[in-house]
């Protein structure tokens, strides 16, 4: 192993739910009507392909690129006030980096992703997010990239990934995965079983990384 490449939402910051809360009021304030799988399917989803989701499957009357700039602002707002970060995993990221360079593969926007790093200081070597690359997690472009970035091949990285979808985008990726199940979507049990470790909370990590 010569990197380490962590998601964001669900590993490092408890945003799932928010992003949850966000989407279900902008799709009722704009006439759509949520529907139980709604959750799951955007997870992982890049901006351009769950604000697709939330006009065309949910009936948001909006444009797509109307109802992204209004979903990405009111996260915008959250993380302004304080990031929810996840306890113990800053300073995680902070131990791993000191013997392996490390990333952030995330379906966060940009906006989101240097919110979180400017408030963190956390050394990272590269930063990707999914609207930045061709498609949002399964797919696993995401993490290819910050493979790339960081100069190391995927199949020599490992990925810290909390959902089904995160967990499928970086075993496509070629990656070791490691798995911290998120506790409000569980991931999806055959995809679970193809991790490499799963640990119950990120402060578990280091140990199954072999730190401590």
């Amino acid at each position: 192993m010569e990197a380490v490449i962590f998601d964001l939402d669900g590993v490092l910051v408890d945003s799932e739910r928010i992003w949850d809360e966000v989407r279900r009021a902008v799709v009722a304030e704009h006439g759509g009507t949520w529907r139980e799988e709604a959750t799951r399917a955007q997870q992982g989803m890049s901006t351009p392909e769950w604000a697709r989701y939330l006009v065309e499957e949910l009936g948001a009357q909006l444009s797509p690129s109307a109802i992204a700039t209004l979903v990405v602002k009111r996260m915008a707002a959250r993380y302004a006030a304080e990031p929810p970060l996840i306890p113990g995993a800053v300073d995680v990221v902070r131990q791993v980096s000191k013997r392996w360079p490390v990333a952030i593969a995330s379906s966060s926007p940009v906006i989101l992703i240097k919110g979180f790093l400017d408030v963190t200081g956390l050394p990272v070597g590269a930063a990707v997010s999914s609207e930045q690359v061709g498609a949002g997690k399964p797919a696993p472009d995401v993490y290819l990239r910050a493979a790339e970035l960081l100069g190391v091949a995927p199949s020599d990285c490992a990925a810290v990934e909390d959902t089904t979808n995160g967990l499928r985008s970086a075993l496509a990726a070629g990656m070791a995965v490691y798995a911290v199940p998120n506790p409000h979507f569980p991931p999806d049990p055959e995809v679970l079983n193809q991790a490499a470790a799963v640990v119950e909370k990120i402060t578990d990590l280091p140990g199954a990384l072999g730190l401590s």
